[in-house]
């Protein structure tokens, strides 16, 4: 069997304990790397850790689950997939945070691995998804360190929820949102939808959606189904003043009902707020309305979700 070894580095402007440190916080990878969609950290004794990654890999949502090493000590975390996801027949690798002096790190990804019946084809589609997603990866890293270490960052990132209480069963809130393959015929705000869930529990969702002044706009997520009472989403298409969206729906049974809630995270994209909201607009600005529009989008389908549950009783 062929197997494939290959390198990645960067050189990023921050202490290596805190470049180590974000790349440990596996769960909070979706924030940090554009291929992530989500992290299940599933297990956890001492250095190890069993945790399950959705994510993209050419283009393709895939998943699967790694088994990590951690020490802290060296700054080094190894990982092996426990569970790859075809054409992958094994993967592993290894991160390591090097001090490069002067308040800056070096940070080396390699990874090896093997193609399901090493067939040439799959391993160069391999060696193309581990190019992109390690420089994607890499580049993310440095962007998202460098950002929260420089004096003069604003507050970009934010996060909000929205929840509606509901006189009805959770479990027919739950199925309102998973449906979204249906939510043309009932949501008003969506005009057309393109839905595909391929694995059970991983879902690519399109739609056009109709704003306040009656125009439409695109976005494309990929939605993880991880329970009956949780999905989280990673929007892959963004609009101008956003530079990353990510969420989870939850839905829960109360005493007097059930509950459902939409959770957003946000980072502004600053290079857009003039272009986007006038030349005297400000990131309080842009976050105000960004803050705005998403929840009332939200708001409209937890309504909606409400609704169909209350009806079902």
């Amino acid at each position: 069997m062929t197997t494939r070894e290959v390198e990645h580095e960067i050189t990023i402007s921050a202490p290596a304990a805190a470049v180590y440190r974000l790349l440990a916080e596996v769960t909070n990878w979706p924030l940090i790397f554009p291929p992530t969609i989500h992290v299940d950290r599933q297990e956890a004794a001492g250095n190890e850790e069993r945790i399950r990654i959705w994510a993209t890999a050419n283009g393709e949502p895939k998943t699967w689950t790694s088994h990590r090493t951690l020490d802290a000590a060296a700054r080094r975390i190894t990982f092996r997939q426990e569970v790859p996801a075809p054409p992958v027949a094994a993967m592993s690798g290894t991160w390591i945070v090097e001090d490069a002096g002067h308040d800056s790190a070096r940070v080396r990804l390699l990874h090896d691995y093997r193609a399901v019946g090493d067939d040439p084809h799959d391993l160069l589609w391999i060696e193309r998804a581990v190019d992109k997603n390690s420089t994607a990866e890499l580049a993310a890293l440095k962007d998202n360190v460098e950002r929260v270490h420089r004096a003069d960052t604003e507050d970009l990132t934010f996060s909000f929820t929205d929840t509606v209480t509901i006189d009805g069963a959770a479990k027919d809130a739950f199925d309102f949102v998973n449906e979204a393959g249906r939510w043309s015929e009932r949501l008003p705000h969506v005009a057309r939808v393109r839905f595909t869930e391929d694995t059970p529990g991983l879902q690519e969702l399109e739609m056009d959606t109709r704003a306040k002044d009656g125009s439409t706009h695109t976005t494309k997520s990929y939605r993880v189904v991880t329970s009956p009472t949780r999905i989280a989403y990673k929007q892959v298409t963004l609009p101008a003043l956003m530079t990353l969206h990510t969420g989870v729906w939850t839905f829960e049974e109360t005493n007097t009902g059930a509950s459902a809630s939409s959770q957003h995270t946000v980072t502004l994209n600053t290079a857009n707020i003039t272009a986007v909201l006038g030349p005297q607009a400000t990131v309080a600005d842009a976050r105000a309305y960004v803050h705005g529009a998403l929840s009332t989008n939200s708001l409209a389908t937890l309504g909606h979700a409400k609704a169909y549950a209350e009806r079902n009783r």
